[in-house]
């Protein structure tokens, strides 16, 4: 048997003390797989797939998740090899508690019984859809199928479809150059037109269900200004709730963070206090009483109007030649620009997970952020210090058990003799010290291949479909995709 443990830490991120997204996340669905999420009794009413504040900080005090796999040795069929990742968390009773407040603030649990905080051992909370979503990905990632867990998945409350956002792998900060913005920005409108309710207080209730599904946008109503520019209004409460229960953040300066760039790249602007009173600064308001407009750009960029760019050459497999006989527009190219690209990479992610495919680009990115901590492992120090080499390794398995081995959660299709070689290495003993290293070099090598083979994979089969796909033409043509590609050809010539 194989065996990588891991003891994890909370990664913080630099300067504002806040747990990287993908780390908190785990902490979560791993706190959740753990728990009996169990019936309880609330104001003479039985709740299903509930715990309580005490089971929560008990459970947090002791982690633990294993993730295995078993499959035939490639030497020998008849020999049964399993590979076991086990990660750890712990954490004093404080600071269980703490966490569990800011998985509330985060919108992945809520109470059932009227509690803003863990002080009562009693309290009673379950997941919002946002939270199941959350436990969702990660189940599938991790191949978990435990009875407590699948019943939840399985409940109508779970149809939620998050915004995942695009972040900085070195800082977890959120990408905000203005194509990403857009793009966060049309599902936040509704990009089947604008969400709108018959009057100012169904606009703006306090029920986290309005948006369960998170595909329609935010709560609007008619504007009462006869300026026809700016015909549809919200409330800041209502756009911050949208963006707090339908995008994958979990702390509430980035939902001002969003709410700022709206603003500053003109898609929405204020238009003043119910009350009459003088708006306090130019920066958002999370507001039941501060409304604010879709502006005609917004409009545009929410698919609402046509822009006036013309109609959108929705056909990926025309090659362009350029003038010195380069082609400039193969699925290659368009691959290389929407991985490299956080707008075109975040439409690009929301198409597979429609067709069912997104696994592809999940590993693509997670084996990028595994073979640069590999690079900075190998960098960092000479040698690089056993710990590191060991963390790294560990982490290589993870991927392997999720996405590569036979029978795998999220089983990607490679080539056969890379597959072969992948088990062959993956299922060897790691040793220690300098062979140690020398194991991590040549999964590295190995995982490099692999994301190649799935890189051609989408290439050849995604993109042009992606491309073709008339739900997201308009979004391409305000992404000038042509240009990109001319831009890029030339830059690779």
């Amino acid at each position: 048997m194989m065996h990588q443990t891991s003891s994890r830490l909370l990664r913080m991120t630099p300067g504002d003390d806040r747990p990287f997204t993908r780390d908190f996340k785990d902490l979560f669905a791993t706190l959740v797989v753990s728990l009996p999420l169990i019936p309880h009794r609330v104001r003479f009413s039985r709740v299903e797939h509930t715990f309580t504040s005490e089971e929560a900080i008990t459970n947090l005090g002791s982690l633990k998740f294993s993730q295995s796999n078993r499959m035939p040795d490639p030497k020998d069929p008849t020999r049964i090899v399993t590979t076991t990742t086990t990660t750890t968390f712990s954490m004093a009773k404080e600071m269980a508690k703490s966490v569990c407040m800011r998985f509330l603030e985060a919108r992945f649990i809520e109470s059932v019984d009227g509690k803003t905080d863990f002080n009562s051992r009693t309290s009673v909370w379950q997941l919002t859809p946002k939270g199941m979503h959350v436990l969702g990905r990660f189940c599938q990632r991790n191949g978990i199928s435990q009875r407590h867990v699948n019943e939840l998945l399985d409940s109508p409350r779970n149809i939620m479809s998050l915004v995942i956002l695009e972040r900085d792998p070195d800082t977890d900060k959120l990408v905000e150059d203005a194509p990403t913005v857009q793009v966060v920005f049309r599902r936040f409108a509704g990009d089947t037109g604008p969400n709108l309710k018959m009057s100012g207080s169904q606009s703006d209730s306090d029920s986290m269900n309005d948006y369960a599904t998170g595909l329609v946008g935010v709560k609007m109503q008619r504007s009462r200004r006869t300026d026809k520019d700016v015909p549809y209004c919200f409330t800041g409460k209502a756009a911050y709730d949208w963006l707090m229960d339908c995008c994958t953040v979990v702390d509430k300066r980035e939902t001002f963070e969003l709410a700022n760039l709206f603003m500053s790249h003109g898609l929405i602007t204020p238009l003043g206090d119910d009350r009459g009173q003088q708006l306090p600064s130019v920066r958002f308001a999370a507001s039941k009483h501060v409304l604010y407009a879709i502006t005609p750009k917004g409009m545009r960029v929410a698919g609402w109007v046509t822009s006036p760019n013309g109609p959108v050459n929705g056909n990926a497999t025309v090659q362009h030649a350029a003038s010195n006989g380069v082609v400039r527009d193969s699925n290659t190219n368009r691959m290389t620009v929407i991985v490299r690209d956080p707008a075109l990479r975040l439409l690009f992610r929301e198409y597979l997970r429609e067709t069912h495919c997104e696994e592809n680009l999940s590993f693509y990115v997670e084996v990028k952020a595994f073979l640069s901590e590999y690079d900075r492992t190998k960098r960092d120090a000479a040698p690089p210090r056993l710990d590191v080499v060991r963390e790294t390794l560990a982490s290589a398995y993870s991927l392997y058990n999720a996405f590569l081995a036979p029978g795998s959660p999220c089983e990607l299709n490679i080539d056969h003799n890379l597959r072969n070689a992948l088990a062959s290495r993956m299922t060897r003993a790691v040793g220690e010290d300098e062979q140690m290293l020398r194991s991590l070099d040549e999964v590295a090598v190995l995982f490099d291949q692999a994301q190649n083979s799935v890189f051609k994979l989408m290439a050849s089969d995604s993109v042009p479909k992606f491309s073709r796909e008339p739900k997201y033409a308009n979004m391409l043509r305000e992404r000038n995709l042509d240009q990109m590609l001319t831009n890029f050809a030339a830059t690779t010539i």
